[in-house]
This record gives structure tokens, C-alpha cells and sequence, in this order.
């Protein structure tokens, strides 16, 4: 499967070839660039807009959707489900509570003048999917080329957790690590790959097992030569797993 999804398009090639050529010069003449993100809704801790509800009033919502199914909330298997369902919700999404700049602040000078990029794949990782609340999970892999100083490599996996634990769509998950390590680290290039099998496709709805939805963002170096986007993939893809 492409990192990248391309439209199905009718016609004739040299139509299409030709179409695709007056796009890209006009996205050119018109200063094109892909959308960026606002530093301010990434880089911190969210901060909630309104005052949280307290911790029985959570309980509280958990036990009307056990009775909205048709459960007994009373029942003895479910008089402890309303505690220990808020009490996952603390680990799920403590994403909201950390702050992904904190975990790339901290760099190393000493790279003996590496000047390659560095690549950390298979990061393994469950989000939530704010459609529907239900689990997507997969791998991460990030690679970036430094200027002078390079991050930690635990660092990459820590930011991929933050932006896992909270309710997210993938394709915003990617753009939001590739912006982070971006904004922080200054470095001549970006590469970000998710590939995430969504339960909200897989158990419920079309219920197909095994589709994988793969997602890429590149920036600097890595979206300007292809050569380097093609040795990227490579390196993802290349050996066996």
C-alpha cells in the first residue's frame, strides 16, 4: 500500500497528465504549501475551556450509559465498572496533561558531525478515535535530519504517546508529530508514517479485519526530494519485520 492515497481520476492520461500540470503551476503561482499548524494547540498541556466535571459526576455519566444498554447498573458485577472505567480514562488520555515540547527540549550536541537522518520506526501505539471513542492502534515512524543537535531517541516515542493518548484522528496525529518535531528541533527535514488498524472500522460498521489506514506528512528536506521520501520508505518498509 502507497504512503500516499492518490484520487481516482476518468479520462484520458494525457487529459489527466495535463490537468495535473496546470494544478501543481497554479499551486505554485499561488504560493502553495501544505497547511501548518498553530504551535499554541500542540506545543502545552491542553488546557480545558470550560470547568472539568468532578469525579462522581463522571462516575455518575458511566452508569447511565451502562443503563442505556440495558445493564443494571446495581448489579454486583457492575457496582465497581463506573470507578474503574474514570480510572482508565486517567491513563488513556493523560495525553491532555503532558506537554509534548517539554519532551523534545532536551538535546545532545555530540554527533560527531553526522549529517544523515535519523529514523526510530515501529513505535507501537493505541489512540482513541474522537468519532466514535473507540481504539486504533499500529506504529509509528518518525525520522528527521538534524542541524547540529539530535534528541533523544526515547524522546520520539514519548511524543508519539502524547499525541496517542487523546482522542484523535490519525491523520491530524501525524501532522501534529511531524509540526512538534518540526517547531522544536529545527531540523532540515521531517518524516512521519502512521499505519493504524481502526476498531471503529473493524468491529463495527463495514467490519473488515486487517485493513490497515497509512498516513505520511513530510516537510523540509524529506517533501522537497523525493529521493529522500523514496529512502525514507525504504528504510520503513525495506527489511522484514
Amino acid at each position: 500500500m502507497d504512503a500516499l492515497i492518490k484520487p481516482l481520476r476518468s479520462g484520458k492520461p494525457s487529459d489527466i497528465n495535463k490537468a495535473s500540470d496546470i494544478k501543481s503551476s497554479n499551486a505554485k503561482a499561488a504560493g502553495f504549501s501544505p497547511a501548518q499548524l498553530d504551535p499554541s494547540e500542540f506545543m502545552a498541556a491542553v488546557q480545558p475551556n470550560q470547568q472539568r466535571p468532578s469525579r462522581h459526576e463522571a462516575e455518575d455519566a458511566v452508569r447511565t450509559l451502562l443503563a442505556y444498554i440495558g445493564e443494571n447498573p446495581d448489579r454486583e458485577g457492575l457496582l465497581d465498572t463506573p470507578r474503574r472505567v474514570i480510572e482508565s480514562y486517567d491513563e488513556i488520555y493523560q495525553g491532555y496533561h503532558q506537554c509534548p515540547a517539554e519532551v523534545l527540549n532536551r538535546t545532545f550536541g555530540e554527533t560527531a558531525g553526522y549529517d544523515d537522518f535519523v529514523l526510530v520506526r515501529d513505535i507501537q501505539f493505541t489512540s482513541q478515535c474522537e468519532h466514535h471513542m473507540m481504539p486504533f492502534y499500529g506504529k509509528a515512524h518518525i525520522a528527521y535530519t538534524p542541524v547540529e543537535r539530535v534528541v533523544g531517541l526515547s524522546k520520539l516515542a514519548r511524543l508519539t504517546d502524547i499525541f496517542a493518548r487523546r482522542l484523535q484522528t490519525q491523520e491530524h496525529m501525524t501532522a501534529q508529530i511531524a509540526a512538534a518535531v518540526d517547531e522544536v528541533l529545527k531540523p532540515r527535514g521531517v518524516a512521519v508514517m502512521i499505519e493504524a488498524e481502526h476498531t471503529c472500522m473493524s468491529v463495527r460498521g463495514v467490519a473488515k479485519h486487517g485493513a490497515m489506514t497509512v498516513t505520511s506528512r513530510f516537510t523540509g528536506l524529506f517533501r522537497d526530494d523525493p529521493a529522500e521520501q523514496a529512502r525514507f520508505l525504504s528504510m520503513v518498509r525495506g527489511q522484514p519485520r
